[in-house]
């Protein structure tokens, strides 16, 4: 481990917590005395995807959190609950057990999360990931949100 601002390897661990990202740990460097958080998490590529057309794929957290990340643009919400979003649906996936899990499966919890927190984020999402087409498919969807 190396300090952030001055590359130093004499660091100290001054707290240490379980948090929503994983284990989180305030740092010390013992040179430049400035402090830094760093979080411990699982390797989450110890699964697979299968991608729409067969094509399978390590499972990429960055990848999801990026799509999530993109529906809520401009959005009041902020990073810590986005983050939480990915902890609960990879902590989801990894429950199941499975080696490999679909796309589909990964998309449709990430929308049922989405809609509960922001509705134009969750549209944003079903549009790319439903590929929609035209207006009409935007207009369906805001239309079961409105019966909600």
């Amino acid at each position: 481990m190396k300090c952030p601002y001055c590359s130093c390897t004499s660091i100290k661990v001054t707290n240490k917590r379980e948090s929503s990202q994983g284990i989180r740990r305030r740092r010390e460097c013992l040179k430049c005395r400035k402090r830094f958080t760093t979080y411990e998490r699982i390797d989450s590529s110890d699964f697979y995807v299968i991608k729409k057309d067969k094509s399978r794929e390590k499972f990429s957290r960055e990848k999801l959190e990026r799509g999530i990340e993109k529906a809520f643009e401009k959005r009041p919400v902020n990073k810590e609950k986005i983050t939480e979003i990915v902890n609960e649906i990879e902590e989801q996936l990894r429950k199941k057990g499975k080696k490999e899990v679909k796309t589909s499966t990964i998309g449709e919890i990430a929308m049922k999360k989405i809609k509960k927190l922001d509705n134009v984020a969750y549209i944003r999402f079903a549009s790319v990931y439903r590929n929609f087409q035209d207006v009409n498919d935007f207009k369906k969807e805001m239309k079961e949100l409105k019966n909600l």
